[in-house]
């Protein structure tokens, strides 16, 4: 029987959401500061692309390896080194005089926030040694991932009303002075004793095999697909060259045994899935609100919030399903409502039908991202509990670049197919003979991008129904606090 936790591990919880806040908005809140700080730092239209994309590009990349390298370093060193620097380069962002200086600290933002989302999951899941307790800590930290996600566009509007761009920047500051100066105290430190040096190869072959698909999934919709195919397809071979690195070597970054487990590998899959249908999902509603409906960025951003808000509320209760009803069986009955919600978008249009849509969709994320993402980091010794949580944040990036490049390209084949005038996917007002037709073939690539998400959720839902009791996992040897 595991000791519970007790006051100081849910006051290190409370201070472990910090981090996770500060990711999740510095995700979304920049996408309503881009006009302002583009027009004060006469930042061109590419250069604005990888302003916002700098970020996740890095993230992504970087993830895998500082999920490991907490396990050989130590969580809590891992995580205060990252917020210290995520605080200080936030500062330096505030100030930035031109446009490619931004990008560069935007890029070494996100090799700084990917050292916040492994080591916090990581952290908990050390922490909370009973099954229970730990399932409701990492609802609470799925909570406010998703729940920051969509305050994230809200609260930079409201700070770009009252001040400027550089706002949303130091905004994170406070945040991570309580971290540093808590930290210490409430979070206890966790490695593993004989973790080996760490796969300096494997972390190249990793960061260059995620680049490049991330890259080329990005680019799929911007123009030729020539150069975005070759990216997917370099990336693709390097991934396979450290699949099988990982597979020989002695000190693997990954442990790719771990795909063995049935009940890891499914939820796997449908976390790269749901992101999938989820970021599709996403990007057309918040196309729709503004181009068919005609509402601004901050209204839009207030529509949309239901999204964010809908995966924290599922998040919040998946623990209390558990009293009635296994895991597996909570995650898949989520994922059937998620159906239902996406074949609201499918049938119908208009402002109160796409909100519920998308609230329901995502309520019915909330077991897979709370007990499926506690199942995946259960499922391996406390001393690779980062390399578990970088495969979960992993699964979730590239389900969300997938999801924005696949069903962003077949939505925009279905509005061309019906309204093939030459225009784009928004909304041709220069032409109002137009504009009702268009409006039309885009609420039909809203329906067509909402049955795609039903197919999705309902094959996600039958694959976890398959998932068995994990078998047991070899005992390594035991970590020292």
């Amino acid at each position: 029987m595991e000791k519970p936790a007790g006051r100081r591990e849910w006051l290190g919880l409370a201070v472990l959401v910090l981090p996770t806040l500060l990711v999740a908005m510095d995700m979304t809140s920049l996408f309503l500061a881009l006009p302002q700080l583009s027009a004060d730092l006469g930042a061109s239209s590419t250069e604005q692309l990888w302003i916002t994309d700098s970020y996740g590009f890095v993230v992504a990349g970087f993830v895998i390896t500082m999920g490991t390298l907490g396990d050989r370093i130590g969580r809590r060193r891992l995580l205060l080194a990252g917020g210290g620097a995520f605080g200080l380069l936030s500062i330096v962002a505030a100030f930035s005089t031109g446009p490619v200086m931004l990008i560069v600290v935007r890029a070494a933002l996100g090799v700084a926030g990917a050292t916040l989302m492994p080591s916090t999951l990581a952290l908990i899941t050390n922490m909370f040694r009973d099954e229970k307790q730990r399932g409701k800590a990492i609802s609470i930290w799925a909570t406010c991932q998703f729940a920051g996600g969509a305050a994230g566009p809200v609260f930079a509007g409201f700070l770009l009303q009252h001040f400027s761009w550089s706002s949303v920047f130091l905004v994170a500051v406070p945040a991570v002075a309580v971290l540093l100066v808590a930290g210490p105290v409430l979070l206890p430190e966790f490695r593993a004793p004989s973790s080996g040096r760490l796969d300096l190869p494997g972390v190249a072959l990793s960061l260059a095999a995620v680049l490049l698909i991330v890259f080329g999934l990005k680019q799929l919709s911007t123009g030729s697909p020539v150069l975005p195919v070759a990216a997917i397809a370099a990336g693709t071979l390097l991934g396979a060259v450290f699949a099988r690195r990982q597979l020989t070597t002695a000190s693997p970054l990954l442990d790719l045994r771990l795909f063995r487990n049935r009940p890891f590998t499914a939820v796997l899959v449908a976390l790269v899935f749901a992101g999938v249908a989820m970021a599709g999902v996403g990007l057309l509603v918040t196309q729709y609100l503004q181009s068919v409906l005609g509402h601004s960025p901050l209204v839009s951003a207030l529509l949309f919030a239901p999204m964010g808000l809908g995966v924290a509320a599922g998040t919040t209760a998946a623990p209390a399903l558990t009293r009635f009803v296994t895991p597996a069986t909570a995650i898949a009955a989520g994922l059937a409502v998620s159906a239902a919600g996406s074949l609201l978008l499918a049938v119908t249009d208009g402002l109160v039908p796409v909100v519920v849509g998308i609230t329901v969709l995502t309520l019915g994320t909330g077991p897979l991202f709370a007990l499926g993402i506690g199942l995946v980091v259960g499922s391996v010794p406390p001393e690779r509990a980062g390399s578990a949580a970088s495969m979960a944040d992993t699964g979730n990036y590239l389900g969300g670049s997938l999801g924005m490049a696949l069903i962003g390209l077949t939505a925009a084949a279905v509005y061309h197919g019906v309204f093939p005038a030459g225009t784009t996917l928004a909304v041709d007002v220069t032409r109002p003979e137009l504009a009702g037709q268009a409006k039309d073939a885009f609420t039909t690539a809203l329906n067509v991008t909402g049955v795609i998400a039903a197919v999705l959720f309902a094959g996600l839902a039958l694959l976890v129904t398959t998932m068995r009791r994990a078998t047991a996992v070899v005992p390594e040897p035991v970590m020292a606090e």
